[in-house]
């Protein structure tokens, strides 16, 4: 008998984890110096590996596991119910891998369900923000105080465009909608301006006209309780101006 075949029965017992003693010790210091054993070792683990699976995953194929028992049957003499290892002791290792594939198949549904959550999350953020908005608009149109205003052109020729500011002070909301507003330069836009009853223009939003000339302003940042005596605008830069550029181009009075 070759040296290599010495090992052949070890190695099938080895790879199933049910090598023990003096007998794993010697295998060990073989394999330190047989490529060869190695080699057919890593074999003998991927068929066992596979077999494990056969629990929870798709069945491997007639060709592994009947490889698998010809390498334990190799030896004439080797007896599957050896006095030195209890018969159950090969079953250790298909359970650890069975356990094994079900622990990573609940972490990775654990994972999908922390991912399910935090998308709820952002689109109840998304849909709280919108009926938040959609509550100050009403609030704007229907508040006791509010004010609508009529925004003219100060000089301008026919069809006129116009403009209608809905501003509440108590809500701190306002609302300007306009219509047949003239095209303008590149780079340029139109800024609405409220003009308070007292200190210098407040800039209330940056907006451009569709291809028909209409354009709305909602809710734009305000200092909250300005007393209103005008809204004005007037054209200035896309990025908006701290103060106005003259000409004003329509103005309405309180």
């Amino acid at each position: 008998m070759s040296v290599h075949e010495q090992f052949v029965e070890d190695l099938a017992l080895y790879a199933l984890g049910c090598l023990e003693g003096s007998e794993k010790t010697s295998l060990e210091t073989h394999l330190a110096e047989c490529a060869s054993c190695r080699r057919e070792l890593e074999q003998l683990r991927g068929d066992a590996a596979l077999l494990a699976l056969t629990t929870v995953g798709p069945v491997p194929s007639p060709r592994v596991k009947s490889r698998l028992m010809q390498q334990l049957a190799h030896e004439p003499g080797l007896q599957i119910t050896r006095s030195r290892t209890p018969w159950w002791a090969t079953f250790g290792w298909l359970t650890a891998a069975a356990m094994t594939v079900i622990v990573v198949f609940m972490l990775s549904q654990n994972e999908r369900l922390r991912d399910d959550t935090a998308r709820l999350s952002v689109n109840s953020e998304q849909l709280k923000s919108q009926l938040d908005q959609a509550q100050r608009i009403a609030e704007t149109l229907t508040a006791a105080d509010a004010v609508h205003v009529s925004v003219l052109p100060v000089n301008y020729k026919a069809p006129p465009p116009e403009g209608k500011a809905i501003y509440s002070r108590q809500r701190n909301g306002l609302i300007f909608m306009a219509s047949n507003l003239p095209s303008l330069p590149a780079q340029k836009a139109y800024e609405l301006w409220l003009i308070p009853a007292n200190g210098a223009p407040i800039p209330a939003g940056v907006f451009k006209p569709d291809p028909k000339g209409a354009a709305v302003v909602v809710n734009p940042p305000l200092p909250p309780g300005v007393e209103a005596k005008a809204f004005a605008i007037t054209i200035e830069p896309e990025q908006g101006s701290a103060t106005p550029t003259m000409p004003i181009v329509m103005m309405g009075a309180v």
